[in-house]
Parts: C-alpha cells; structure tokens; sequence
C-alpha cells in the first residue's frame, strides 16, 4: 500500500496552500483518499504527480519583435 500524505504536507510539497489545495481537490483536479464522509482527506504520491502533471504547462516560445521605441537622445 502507497504511503498516504496529509494535507498540510501535500501543500507543501506542491508549493501552494492549503486553500489552493482543497480548491483543487473540490474541483476534481487532485485525487484523494476518504474512508469516511467529513474524515480525514490524504493524498498519494501518485495522485500528486498526476496534479502536476496535469498542471504542467509547456512554454512556447514569443517570435522575437522589433520595437518601435524611439532611441534615447544623447
């Protein structure tokens, strides 16, 4: 059986807080262990690196631009 960890620890190893961690949990974006209602909430490692996972979003680099500021005066 998967260690399960609480949620002040997931939160700390996602690097948010506890309210962005029950948003995302009340949202369905994290899973989550209960084995009873108004218990306990815990997480797997698994279910967290799904979280970022899914979170995770690849940068895309910008086509450079030329600027159209006007040169200092000297």
């Amino acid at each position: 059986m998967e260690k399960l960890i609480t949620r002040k620890e997931a939160a700390s190893l996602l690097g948010i807080s506890l309210a962005t961690l029950d948003v995302a949990r009340n949202s369905g974006l994290i899973s989550f262990v209960q084995y009873v209602d108004n218990g306990c909430v815990y997480f797997t490692e698994a279910g967290l690196q799904e979280y970022v996972a899914r979170c995770t979003h690849r940068a895309i680099p910008e086509a450079r631009r030329e600027t159209f500021r006007k040169a200092k005066a000297k």
